[in-house]
């Protein structure tokens, strides 16, 4: 497995795999997969800005995907980003999701940030362990602020530092 930064022809396929976890998890509040064109313009325009945004590829095929943008558009915002970390369906638990993360992480600091926070829809247990083991602290929890088949879900915030940043 190799972890990379996407391409444009990388679109299709990290289109398909959040359009699983749309369509059958809770880790996002999405309830309609965005378009592989919305995919293609995101990932341009994170690259454009600097931000990471990168695939891990296994014998050709994208298995997963991460990225980190900034937090909030204010200014003050700058220097503070969110992660974003989706594997496809069938290579769970073969530890992608460690290997995007760690490399997110390393690239995050080199973009300039230096705070990230990982917003978990759903508390999914496999991504607060996974964020847990790479040094991510528990930082808040939001009760019943989604909704979707027909549960209401929580939101977890963890946070790390990256870069220059002091530790959370």
């Amino acid at each position: 497995m190799i972890v990379r930064d996407a391409r444009p022809d990388d679109t299709p396929a990290i289109a398909a795999i959040y359009a699983h976890h749309v369509l059958h998890g809770t880790a996002t509040f999405d309830t309609e997969p965005p378009s592989v064109d919305s995919w293609r313009a995101k990932i341009l325009d994170i690259r454009a800005r600097g931000w990471p945004m990168l695939v891990s590829e296994r014998d050709g095929a994208v298995t997963g995907y991460a990225y980190a943008t900034q937090f909030r558009d204010r200014p003050a915002y700058a220097t503070t980003c969110e992660n974003s970390i989706y594997v496809a369906p069938d290579a769970l638990g073969g530890g992608i999701g460690t290997a995007l993360l760690g490399a997110l992480l390393e690239r995050a600091g080199r973009a300039g940030f230096e705070q990230i926070i990982a917003v978990i829809g759903g508390g999914e247990p496999a991504s607060i362990a996974l964020h847990a083991r790479l040094g991510f602290v528990h930082a808040g929890r939001m009760r019943e602020v989604g909704r979707k088949f027909g549960r209401l879900l929580d939101t977890v915030y963890m946070q790390r530092a990256v870069g220059g940043g002091a530790a959370a």
